[in-house]
Order: C-alpha cells, then structure tokens, then sequence
C-alpha cells in the first residue's frame, strides 16, 4: 500500500484552509463570538497542519506561514465579493455554498487524514 505523502497532506488542508476562509469573508459583518470562533479556527488551519506527521523533508515554518498566510487573504477577499455579489449577480440560493464546500472538503481530507495515520507501513531495510 502506498502511504499518504506531505504533498497530498497540504493540498488537502490548504483546501479546507481556502474554502475555511472564503466562509470567513463571507460571513464577516461585524466582530462578534461567530467572528471570533472562525477567525480562531482559521489561524489554527493556518498553522497546525505543518506538525502533521509526514514522510518527507518539511520546508522552513516562516515559508509555511507566509504562504499560508497569503492562501488565507486571498481567499478571505474572494468571500468578501462573494457576499456582496449574492443577490445581484448570483441568486440567494448560492449564499450558503462557501460553507457546504467547507463541509465537503473538511470531511474529505478528514478521511484522507485518517487514512495516511492507519495504514500499514511495511518495515523498510
């Protein structure tokens, strides 16, 4: 069996990291707890993915965070206009999306997660 490489593992997160923030700038209106619980949730995202166990050579933490980061603003301002082109260029129906790509996405690299942690790995000579 082929075990689960870190670049599958950052390709998954940083899915969850970009639709975790497109939800974010969607949703900002004002600081308040809902605020405060995904602005915490995405920091998290943005950092702890990089201590996940993995197979080969980890890059630099500053390099990590920085383009991180930057996945993160990027994707906060694709939320932004998303939210203020729902109702005039895209129908109501279509405010709820962000989130259920968020849903999707979180529960498919959970699985992918949970794969990589229990699979069997032969001994290596």
């Amino acid at each position: 069996m082929k075990t689960q490489n870190k670049a599958s593992q950052a390709v998954d997160t940083t899915f969850v990291l970009f639709f975790l923030a497109v939800e974010f700038g969607r949703s900002i209106t004002g600081f308040d707890l809902g605020t405060a619980l995904i602005a915490t949730t995405l920091l998290s995202f943005i950092v702890l993915p990089y201590f996940l166990p993995a197979l080969g050579e980890k890059p630099e933490f500053s390099t990590w965070l920085v383009r991180r980061s930057a996945i993160a603003l990027f994707a906060a301002g694709v939320g932004v206009l998303f939210s203020r082109s729902v109702g005039t260029t895209f129908p109501d129906a279509f405010a709820y999306l962000p989130m259920t790509l968020l849903i999707v996405t979180a529960m498919t690299s959970t699985i992918l997660q949970f794969y990589g942690f229990l699979v069997l790995n032969t001994a290596r000579k």
